[in-house]
């Protein structure tokens, strides 16, 4: 089984390795101290296996889970026992290791890897990614002050909520709405529009960088909140 190994301790990664070549069944190809180089890796890339440590900087292990759109199998390695029942909710895990791991225990994880069938799933369209589809209309109409303004969807780059109002922020100008964020939040194009925290919904493709726990857009810093960042590392074409 082609194999990747992502953990931020160096020790531990080194340890993976000598486990790996003392087990004919594993090949390793990579190894990954983050889970970001990880995720650029497996764009372009395919493997069999993966050995992954729960506990990482900004971006842990289930994190990593939630953003790859088709998980490969997946032996968590960890140091805490307290997430067995978490992991095991995720159909792509096949073991859940404390370390240190002795050889024997890691040759268990790997005979349950090669008599683990990962899933079926078949391809379907959210209702959300339907309606997306079927709406062609880039209009938007925000009432101000007793008149409907129209707004050009793709010309909008940010909306955030305050109190309550939402403020509709666009190349040329800022609009001041009576408004929820989730209002809007149905009204725009999914394949367009991202909520990235509980105040604020980005155009994902007026992106222009990422930083830690935040986005650049226009000269708006927007901060990601960590149950939101898997959507978007998904949603974004990494090389």
């Amino acid at each position: 089984m082609n194999s990747i190994i992502i953990d931020d301790e160096a020790t531990a990664r080194a340890i993976l390795k000598k486990l790996c070549k003392s087990n004919q069944e594993v090949t390793l190809i990579e190894e990954f101290p983050n889970a970001i180089q990880a995720i650029k890796y497996l764009n372009q890339n395919a493997v069999d296996l993966i050995f992954l440590d729960i506990h990482m900087p900004d971006f842990t292990g289930f994190d990593f889970i939630q953003t790859i759109k088709n998980p490969p199998k997946i032996v968590l390695t960890t140091s805490d026992k307290n997430f067995a029942l978490e992991a095991f909710e995720y159909d792509c895990i096949v073991d859940y290791i404390v370390k240190p791991i002795t050889q024997d225990r890691f040759d268990k994880a790997i005979q349950k890897a090669k008599n683990f069938s990962t899933p079926t799933t078949e391809l379907s369209i959210s209702k959300n990614e339907e309606t997306s589809t079927n709406n062609e209309e880039n209009d938007l109409y925000v009432n101000i002050d007793r008149r409907l303004i129209k707004i050009d969807i793709p010309s909008i780059y940010l909306v955030e909520a305050k109190g309550d109002y939402i403020t509709v922020k666009t190349e040329k100008k800022n609009y001041v709405v009576h408004s929820t964020l989730k209002k809007i939040e149905e009204k725009l194009p999914n394949e367009l529009f991202l909520k990235i925290h509980r105040s604020y919904i980005i155009n994902i493709k007026r992106i222009i960088d990422i930083e830690d726990n935040s986005v650049l857009i226009a000269k708006d810093v927007i901060p990601v909140s960590r149950s939101n960042r898997p959507e978007l590392m998904k949603r974004l074409n990494l090389l």
